[in-house]
């Protein structure tokens, strides 16, 4: 095996802080702007929606009524605590196919005060009536059709979102929850205007939606996704963030709601003569009363002198990302030869991958090695693995994280196959006057989650469930830590990363995109880094993503500009598959410049572009 070829060199600081009004270089490593991704963010003078610099706080979703509600926490004098709560409320209004009081997520936090990183685990848990074999049927001995999966009870998680925000609250807030659901509460009445990227969420469930009746009901209104331009109005949604704000999250888990989702997991309410098969559930309302939104260690990891956080278990955002960082530490990437660079990072992410599959899983279920898996050491065992010249063939397999490391020791045992994992989730920043931040993920997993909506709440239930592996391995197979069981939480790639210089916060970054949330957040802090971009163009540099498979996944203008050289090099290269077709993932971040000067950044275009928004703009 080649030498690893060590960095002894210097850490260089990141360059070229982006401020407001000045223009974003095109670098030699960004593509020309394909239709379907912008390789370059518009100019910040030009339109301000995508990226917003100044003082007093500030916000990155991918909604504008999100981030205006945010902002307006934070100008009343709300934290970042409050002001990300208060945003994921209205992102269930307005995102209500990917974020809502039905789902879940992770929330990582730099608490000013103590100067730590703090995670809280929202994460769905599978009911006590689970086991492993709870998504096999019984008459084939196989897993029943992904589709069938997750439009059924029998995918939903118990909700994590509401027990969470209180963690949150309790923890670091400074507000009260009913405070914050006002602004909800005043766009679900009111309404909101339908945008293109509403419509086509709507228009792709069309067909599941209306088999379910009052998921038909709200969403396809007269029988049809709503018109772009269109006001969409949710007063059942209005109606429970009030009963929530003045009864408290109490009545979420064990009053008369509770009973109301159990009732539409175990019998989902199907359109009568509808043909799809919709099974039920395992759900009870005791599942509902025990769940709790614990805090969790953050993982950590130095990266060039830098400190990465991250969510620790049954994430495996922060361990996957932190493992590539630490492999990627033992070579040079340099903006100088942008082709190796990519290469090195589609290596150690097909390497990190591999243990991610074989490793991870709920830690209050299965043994994690996280600690090896995050060591120097285990990284300099796989980092041998690279040739800096040529691709690996296909799937690679697991190392072994178990403290006696080797130079160049090859790996053994089989490469885990794909799992499923939806891409569709919302990520959201916020920073606040006094230094806090907050990177906050959330999701109710596919576009529209289960489908089913609980009569008369206005809002969609996960289906998060079906990121259990649904097929138990063959005898004699390797342990899949990922299988359901009873109050199992399934694995996530969920990845909230805070990077703190100094001791203090400098980056917070995050995306959704299923399994390639992973790669997305790992590849923007390597194109901010060590690739001397600034914040604005290394979110909107063209991606790809390999996660230990044959094929390598990437953007049209990441081919366009990258293809020949890296297929030289061995990988090969197919477009994204979506959806949305040749998009990955709608990140969102924000960059500490100096002290109390923030840069925002959201997506410019894909998913039709994020907001961001400061309390008081640098002119």
């Amino acid at each position: 095996m080649p030498a690893v070829p060590h960095d002894r060199s210097p850490v260089r600081p990141p360059r070229r802080l982006a401020l407001a009004g000045a223009m974003l270089l095109a670098l030699p490593l960004l593509a020309p702007a394909a239709p379907a991704v912008a390789a370059v963010p518009p100019r910040e003078g030009a339109d301000s929606r995508w990226v917003a610099t100044g003082y007093g706080g500030a916000v990155a979703t991918v909604d504008p009524d999100a981030s205006r509600t945010a902002v307006e926490v934070l100008r009343k004098g709300g934290n970042a605590a409050d002001a990300a709560v208060a945003a994921a409320a209205t992102l269930g209004v307005t995102e209500p196919y990917v974020a809502a009081l039905g789902g879940g997520g992770f929330f990582a936090y730099y608490d000013a005060r103590t100067r730590r990183v703090h995670t809280v685990d929202g994460r769905e848990t599978a009911p006590a009536a689970m086991n492993e074999r709870s998504f096999v049927d019984p008459a084939t001995g196989q897993a029943i059709p992904f589709e069938e999966a997750v439009t059924s009870g029998l995918s939903v998680g118990v909700p994590g979102t509401v027990a969470q925000w209180k963690q949150i609250l309790d923890r670091f807030g400074t507000r009260r929850l009913g405070a914050l659901l006002q602004p909800a509460i005043r766009i679900a009445e009111r309404g909101f205007t339908v945008d293109q990227e509403f419509h086509d969420q709507t228009a792709a469930n069309a067909d599941r939606f209306a088999d379910i009746a009052p998921t038909r009901d709200l969403f396809l209104p007269g029988g049809k996704p709503p018109e772009v331009g269109s006001t969409f109005r949710n007063s059942d949604l209005a109606r429970t963030y009030r009963e929530l704000a003045r009864r408290g999250p109490e009545w979420f888990y064990r009053g008369p709601i509770a009973a109301e989702i159990v009732r539409t997991v175990k019998n989902p309410p199907v359109v009568p003569g509808a043909a799809r098969t919709v099974r039920p559930g395992l759900m009870e309302t005791r599942d509902l009363a025990r769940y709790t939104a614990p805090l969790r260690r953050p993982t950590r990891v130095t990266y060039r002198g830098l400190e990465v956080y991250g969510m620790a278990p049954p994430s495996s955002g922060g361990s996957t990302v932190g493992e590539a960082l630490n492999i990627l530490e033992n070579f040079r990437l340099s903006e100088d030869d942008p082709v190796r660079a990519l290469h090195l990072y589609l290596e150690a992410s097909r390497l990190a991958y591999a243990d991610r599959g074989r490793y991870i899983g709920d830690p209050d279920h299965v043994a994690v090695p996280l600690s090896e898996l995050l060591s120097k050491g285990f990284a300099r065992e796989r980092a041998c693995l690279i040739d800096p010249d040529r691709a690996a063939p296909g799937p690679v397999p697991p190392g072994s994280p178990d403290g006696r490391y080797r130079p160049c020791a090859p790996a053994t045992g089989a490469a885990d196959g794909p799992t499923h994992e939806g891409p569709q989730t919302t990520h959201l920043v916020v920073a606040d006057r006094w230094g806090n931040v907050a990177a906050y993920t959330i999701t109710i997993e596919q576009f529209g989650g289960s489908g089913l909506t609980v009569p008369g709440r206005g809002f969609l239930l996960n289906n998060e469930l079906t990121d259990f592996t649904l097929q138990p391995p063959a005898p004699g197979a390797a342990p899949d830590p990922n299988l359901p069981g009873p109050g199992k939480r399934p694995r996530s790639s969920m990845a909230p990363t805070l990077v703190l210089r100094d001791g203090r916060p400098w980056l917070a970054v995050g995306t959704p995109g299923g399994s390639t949330i992973i790669t997305t957040v790992l590849q923007i802090l390597i194109n901010r880094i060590d690739l001397g971009m600034d914040l604005p163009t290394a979110l909107a540099a063209p991606r790809a993503t390999q996660r230990n498979t044959a094929q390598t996944l990437a953007e049209p203008a990441f081919i366009e500009r990258y293809g020949t050289a890296l297929t030289a090099m061995g990988h090969d290269l197919a477009p994204f598959p979506g959806p949305p077709e040749g998009q990955i993932g709608a990140a969102t971040g924000l960059e500490i410049l100096r002290p109390g000067l923030v840069q925002a950044v959201a997506e410019p275009v894909r998913r039709h572009g994020g907001s961001a928004l400061v309390v008081r703009p640098l002119r």
